[in-house]
Protein backbone atom coordinates (compact mmCIF):
# COMPACT_ATOMS: atom_id res chain seq x y z
CA UNK A 1 0.00 0.00 0.00
CA UNK A 2 1.08 3.29 -0.90
CA UNK A 3 1.55 6.14 1.85
CA UNK A 4 0.27 9.46 1.21
CA UNK A 5 1.91 12.72 2.18
CA UNK A 6 -0.02 14.63 4.87
CA UNK A 7 -0.76 17.66 2.61
CA UNK A 8 -2.63 15.55 0.35
CA UNK A 9 -4.46 14.37 3.18
CA UNK A 10 -5.66 18.07 4.32
CA UNK A 11 -3.31 17.17 7.96
CA UNK A 12 -0.96 19.44 9.05
CA UNK A 13 1.87 18.47 11.64
CA UNK A 14 0.23 20.75 14.28
CA UNK A 15 -2.95 19.14 13.87
CA UNK A 16 -1.70 15.53 14.64
CA UNK A 17 0.17 16.94 17.40
CA UNK A 18 -2.66 18.73 19.16
CA UNK A 19 -4.84 15.35 18.55
CA UNK A 20 -1.83 13.76 20.27
CA UNK A 21 -2.38 15.75 23.35
CA UNK A 22 -5.87 14.74 23.46
CA UNK A 23 -5.65 11.74 23.55
CA UNK A 24 -2.61 12.12 26.05
CA UNK A 25 -4.77 14.42 28.03
CA UNK A 26 -7.98 12.41 28.23
CA UNK A 27 -6.67 9.49 30.10
CA UNK A 28 -4.15 11.77 32.58
CA UNK A 29 -7.94 13.08 33.50
CA UNK A 30 -9.69 10.39 33.79
CA UNK A 31 -6.61 9.45 36.16
CA UNK A 32 -7.11 12.43 38.45
CA UNK A 33 -10.62 12.14 38.97
CA UNK A 34 -11.31 8.31 39.36
CA UNK A 35 -7.94 8.26 41.76
CA UNK A 36 -9.61 11.46 43.88
CA UNK A 37 -13.00 9.75 43.93
CA UNK A 38 -11.28 6.45 45.48
CA UNK A 39 -9.42 8.80 47.86
CA UNK A 40 -12.53 10.12 49.00
CA UNK A 41 -14.71 6.78 49.21
CA UNK A 42 -11.37 5.25 50.87
CA UNK A 43 -11.52 7.96 53.62
CA UNK A 44 -14.97 8.27 53.95
CA UNK A 45 -14.74 4.65 54.75
CA UNK A 46 -12.16 5.08 57.33
CA UNK A 47 -14.00 7.76 58.94
CA UNK A 48 -17.02 6.01 59.76
CA UNK A 49 -14.35 3.11 61.16
CA UNK A 50 -13.43 5.33 63.37
CA UNK A 51 -16.50 6.44 64.41
CA UNK A 52 -17.46 2.81 65.86
CA UNK A 53 -13.84 3.05 67.63
CA UNK A 54 -13.68 3.95 71.25
CA UNK A 55 -11.75 6.45 72.12
CA UNK A 56 -8.75 5.04 73.95
CA UNK A 57 -8.35 3.09 70.81
CA UNK A 58 -5.11 3.78 68.49
CA UNK A 59 -6.44 5.72 65.21
CA UNK A 60 -6.98 4.41 62.16
CA UNK A 61 -4.74 5.15 59.02
CA UNK A 62 -5.10 4.25 55.43
CA UNK A 63 -2.47 1.71 54.70
CA UNK A 64 1.13 2.34 52.74
CA UNK A 65 0.02 0.16 49.99
CA UNK A 66 -2.96 2.31 49.12
CA UNK A 67 -1.51 5.57 49.71
CA UNK A 68 1.80 4.37 47.49
CA UNK A 69 -1.15 3.51 44.48
CA UNK A 70 -2.85 6.46 44.93
CA UNK A 71 0.59 8.86 44.94
CA UNK A 72 1.32 6.41 41.83
CA UNK A 73 -1.89 7.41 40.30
CA UNK A 74 -1.26 11.03 40.73
CA UNK A 75 1.84 10.60 39.31
CA UNK A 76 0.58 9.22 36.42
CA UNK A 77 -2.09 11.71 35.70
CA UNK A 78 -0.32 14.82 35.90
CA UNK A 79 2.32 13.37 33.49
CA UNK A 80 -0.06 12.68 31.19
CA UNK A 81 -1.52 16.42 31.59
CA UNK A 82 2.18 18.17 31.74
CA UNK A 83 2.89 15.67 28.37
CA UNK A 84 -0.11 17.11 26.90
CA UNK A 85 0.49 20.33 27.61
CA UNK A 86 4.41 20.78 26.12
CA UNK A 87 2.77 18.66 23.31
CA UNK A 88 -0.35 21.78 22.65
CA UNK A 89 2.56 24.95 23.52
CA UNK A 90 4.91 22.95 21.04
CA UNK A 91 2.49 22.41 18.48
CA UNK A 92 1.93 26.38 18.63
CA UNK A 93 5.05 27.01 17.40
CA UNK A 94 4.82 24.58 14.05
Amino acid sequence: MMSLPLSVLGVNAATLLNAFALLAACPGAWLLSITRLREQRALAHLAALSEERAVDQPMLFLDIRTLRAQRLAYRLGFACLGLALIASWFSTRL
